[in-house]
């Protein structure tokens, strides 16, 4: 019987000693379900318009409407919509990084071979969905929240696969094994 030479699905170890290219692991953003009433709102404003155009009561006239429909998307569809695409969370192989913010950017990381503590908080609709929230805390830092993630499970795992690799790998560079000291590597298959 052989021994398998093949990594699986993971990429090959860097050399000890040498840098590891940072790589895009996932990129997400929170649950859209959050949008679902803002859908509701164009749905509603739509027909209500379509409905009042050139029936409107004495006093009123059409572009009055249109002022009060436009308004009303803008506030309640595109507003939300801006805000929720403007919250994205990355994870690579070195870091979490957290952005928001529409006029002015903010962004937070923390760095895998740190180490952090990750804990999941889930409501009942979150569970029904497969959605929730991670708070990935340091000790040190204030915690850092990912609100509302679809596949909260997967990215929780796929944050403790990170966090273990890393602090491996900082272990081992860390022993001071130089790249000529490493034990020789199986060939990758053809």
């Amino acid at each position: 019987m052989t021994q398998p030479t093949t990594y699986g699905n993971r990429l090959p170890a860097p050399p000890p000693g040498s840098d590891a290219p940072e790589r895009l692991v996932a990129r997400t953003r929170g649950s859209a379900r959050r949008l679902g009433w803002s859908a509701l709102v164009l749905v509603a404003v739509a027909g209500a318009t379509g409905w009042f155009y050139d029936n409107l009561p004495a006093g009123l006239e059409n572009w009055m409407l249109l002022a009060a429909a436009g308004a009303a998307l803008l506030l309640f569809v595109l507003v939300p919509w801006i805000i929720w695409a403007s919250r994205t969370y990355t994870i690579t192989t070195r870091r979490v990084i957290a952005r928001w913010g529409v006029l002015s950017r903010h962004a937070r990381e923390f760095s895998h071979s740190r180490g952090y503590s990750t804990a999941l908080r889930r409501g009942p609709i979150q569970r029904m969905w497969r959605a929730g929230t991670i708070i990935l805390s340091n000790g040190a830092d204030e915690p850092l929240r990912i609100v509302d993630v679809p596949d909260v499970l997967l990215i929780q795992e796929v944050l403790a696969d990170q966090i273990e690799v890393s602090q491996i790998m900082a272990h081992r560079d860390a022993q001071g094994m130089g790249v000529e000291d490493a034990p020789p590597r199986p060939p990758l298959p053809a």
